[in-house]
């Protein structure tokens, strides 16, 4: 499925292994780390379960310039219905604000609404301003709940505060 965007004069399409290099050049370029790992898990287990994954390119002059990548969770977070995580999102740093992005957020919000998936879910870093820009923009808000963390490499300390 290949839908030309005319007036980006870019082609959007499903992305593949073939394009691995290039998303984790694009990602590397937002992250400042290389996740090839974590990417080629996605690809591998994109391959292995079509369904469950929509992987969206923009390409432009044969090269990849931004990617999207979303997994289908089937009745998750104590709901019935499908749900997906926007895993990654980037585009080239060299074709950022030309709407490339939202594109891709367009796309696939319209793929995932044909799959029957309810609403979309990612998260991000508070002070990772860009792309909470970005995901505001594209029609995301905070979610009623909170995420919570803890380390597991670290022992819990042993004091404990008694009334």
């Amino acid at each position: 499925m290949v839908v030309s965007l005319a007036d980006l004069n870019h082609d959007l399409g499903l992305l593949s292994a073939v394009h691995l290099d290039r998303v984790v050049a694009i990602d590397r370029a937002h992250t400042g780390s290389s996740r090839r790992r974590f990417f080629e898990k996605r690809f591998a287990a994109a391959e292995s379960n079509p369904d469950d994954f929509v992987l969206l390119g923009i390409m432009r002059g044969g090269a990849l310039r931004g990617f999207a990548i979303a997994r289908v969770l089937h009745g998750e977070f104590g709901r019935e219905e499908d749900v997906a995580v926007l895993d990654a999102v980037g585009v080239e740093t060299e074709s950022q604000d030309r709407g490339i992005g939202h594109k891709l957020m367009d796309e696939l919000v319209a793929t995932l609404r044909q799959k029957g998936v309810r609403s979309l879910h990612s998260q991000a870093k508070w002070v990772n301003y860009d792309l909470l820009r970005f995901f505001e923009a594209s029609g995301f808000e905070l979610a009623p709940r909170f995420i919570l963390e803890r380390s597991v490499s670290e022992r819990l300390s042993e004091e404990v505060d008694e009334p």
